[in-house]
């Protein structure tokens, strides 16, 4: 049994060991992160399309995301639960920012949120941290601005949109985000953010100059359909045993090979007997045998 992994450890990863971050969405998926040794589970809104199969995360809503959080505490992972605050939730008031995250943390078990966004954040940011919830910032390829950005972009090509996005990173590490996720941008920009804030940087399609790593779990194990972002790297196919699985399965099934005997419950040989022996009683005969 591994120590937990806290908010301090983690800030206090930066320019040490490289962090890894998964996501997860229930119980079962937060017991497999957490027994392969990473160090921070993210219940991320991205369950709006891996797990309830809709177009973009603009669909999860507070509800949603307490209820996963909340089974992903259910397995009393070593790691670090942080959960995403979905869209609209942090964006009408300081108030409702701190009571949204508030259930987050109170009815989702969640340890940290995260939340999107640069500079206009802070005044969001810097709420949660009065009210001591931890947070970690995100900044680049933001999915929660698919429909602003035109889509999922790389973000930060450009030396103008580069030094926004260096600034952003700069204000969110002085507002107190102890972690920054970036996402989507060029990985020589990713490397200066690192080099400058004095938080942990965690890249998702950043390139290789980051802190540390997030991928989400239905990539990494080949569970996810359809196109595939770049900076992917899948490491099984379990959608393909799964269906080889069931497949045979099946085969089993119409074969009459399972349930084996090994497999089945059996009573005393008396009462077997008994129940062999005893008449029934017609009434799922069909009506020719019952005339």
């Amino acid at each position: 049994m591994r120590d937990k992994v806290t908010v301090p450890a983690i800030k206090a990863r930066k320019h040490q060991s490289k962090i890894t971050m998964v996501t997860a969405y229930d119980a079962p998926m937060a017991r497999i992160v957490d027994q392969a040794g990473i160090d921070m589970i993210l219940v991320g809104d991205s369950l709006a399309t891996t797990v309830l199969g809709h177009a973009n995360t603009l669909a999860a809503t507070v509800e949603t995301m307490i209820y996963h959080s909340a089974a992903v505490a259910q397995a009393q992972p070593s790691a670090l639960i942080v959960t995403d605050m979905p869209w609209l939730s942090y964006h009408i008031s300081t108030e409702e920012t701190i009571r949204n995250a508030g259930r987050l943390i109170r009815e989702g078990k969640a340890e940290a949120v995260k939340l999107e966004g640069g500079r206009k954040r802070i005044p969001m940011i810097e709420a949660l941290l009065a009210a001591e919830i931890p947070v970690v910032g995100h900044l680049g390829l933001t999915p929660q601005s698919v429909h602003a950005m035109g889509g999922y972009k790389v973000q930060g090509k450009e030396l103008e949109a580069a030094h926004e996005l260096l600034a952003d990173a700069r204000a969110l590490a002085q507002a107190g985000v102890f972690a920054l996720v970036l996402e989507g941008i060029p990985d020589i920009l990713a490397k200066r953010i690192s080099e400058e804030i004095a938080i942990p940087t965690i890249g998702i399609g950043a390139g290789p100059y980051c802190d540390g790593q997030v991928l989400v779990f239905h990539d990494v194990l080949g569970l996810s359909s359809g196109h595939l972002p770049k900076f992917v790297r899948q490491y099984a196919q379990l959608a393909e045993i799964a269906t080889q699985a069931l497949q045979q399965y099946k085969t089993d099934v119409q074969g009459g090979t399972f349930p084996s005997d090994q497999e089945t419950y059996h009573t005393h040989a008396d009462v077997a007997r008994v129940l062999q022996e005893e008449q029934p009683q017609g009434l799922d005969k069909p009506e020719s045998e019952q005339h």
